[in-house]
């Protein structure tokens, strides 16, 4: 039977608390004095691990509070934390602050997306992960990473595995003259010329998949029991293993940080004028460049520096196809198509 209107109460009006009362939000945020201060080491999904300055053996689970907005985290970032900082799995505490990065190691998706990444934070250093065979070596994603490196203000360094495998002379040649660290490994080398590139740093190893990252993290911190996995012998590509960035604590000092394989390196973010500090084998010949060259055209004074054996012509070739496909134009220079090519 329906209620007549006419026999209503009080008791029969529903009333939302507070309708019709907004109350001005306040724009003081609580500042947070005592918050604990820690080193993000995984990110996953929203949610945040992280290690405390005063206790680097307990693992804190965080989210972002509302004073974060929209900052990102990233691995690497020093943050300030409030609220359950005991650790385990159901304690939950909150991301107050994100502090200022010192370094970004930055990457877009190809060179014409404008949107920048940040893949870690706050590292020192970045070693470049590059097989000698299986799979077969890839320099141009070595070169890309070496320009992210000095762009973000890492230290670059390259590591060239499998070398039980295949040479890996024509590696370490083309790189000797930028004046950076070249370490070969073959299986079963000891680990004392790695553990002295990585001692007291924060470094991000950075390459393919089938590299073998995850393999020289698992050698280093048997604790981190990071996934390995096999190349498939018909692409010549390596299987995704880890797939998010991952710290792992050095001892006795240092940080290793293990990134999943990479498909493409875009360097959307980096502005043209700075390709060059990645290439101080080249930049000395451009000193005999015209006003305003691009380096791709054919009065570049760079031909003539490469034709005198100056440099190697791999190298030039190299740059020009980063300028190339940077700058979304066509290269009269004809050069191979690994620099891009998926993995």
């Amino acid at each position: 039977m329906s209620q007549r209107h006419d026999r209503l109460d009080e008791d029969d009006v529903r009333v939302r608390p507070g309708k019709g009362k907004s109350r001005a939000r306040s724009k003081i945020r609580p500042e947070h004095q005592h918050a604990s201060e820690a080193l993000v080491t995984a990110v996953d999904r929203g949610r945040f691990t992280a290690v405390l300055d005063d206790d680097p053996a307990r693992l804190v689970y965080a989210v972002k509070a509302r004073e974060i907005g929209r900052k990102g985290v990233v691995v690497g970032d020093r943050v300030d934390l409030v609220g359950d900082i005991t650790g385990g799995g159901d304690a939950l505490a909150r991301i107050v602050r994100r502090q200022p990065r010192m370094t970004v190691l930055r990457r877009s998706a190809d060179d014409n997306d404008p949107v920048e990444r940040v893949v870690v934070a706050n590292a020192e250093q970045l070693a470049i992960v590059v097989a000698a065979a299986d799979p077969e070596p890839r320099p141009r994603l070595v070169d890309r990473a070496l320009i992210a490196a000095l762009d973000g203000g890492l230290k670059p360094a390259v590591i060239v595995t499998k070398t039980d495998l295949a040479s890996a002379d024509a590696l370490v040649e083309r790189y000797s003259p930028l004046d950076i660290t070249v370490l070969t490994r073959s299986k079963g080398d000891p680990l004392d010329a790695l553990r002295d590139l990585l001692e007291g740093r924060t470094t991000v190893l950075l390459g393919h998949s089938g590299v073998g990252k995850s393999t020289l993290v698992n050698a280093l911190v048997p604790a981190a029991l990071r996934a390995t996995g096999l190349v498939n012998s018909v692409t010549g590509r390596g299987r995704h293993t880890s797939t998010s960035a991952v710290a792992f604590p050095l001892k006795p000092r240092g940080w290793v940080v293990d990134t999943p394989g990479i498909r493409s390196f875009g360097l959307a973010h980096v502005d043209l004028d700075r390709f060059m500090r990645a290439f101080p084998d080249l930049e000395v010949g451009t000193r005999d460049c015209p006003r305003g060259c691009a380096h791709t055209d054919a009065h570049c004074a760079l031909d003539a520096f490469v034709a005198n054996g100056a440099a190697d012509p791999t190298r030039l070739a190299s740059l020009r196809r980063l300028l190339s496909s940077r700058s979304d134009t066509g290269n009269p220079y004809p050069t191979d198509q690994t620099a891009s090519a998926p993995e």
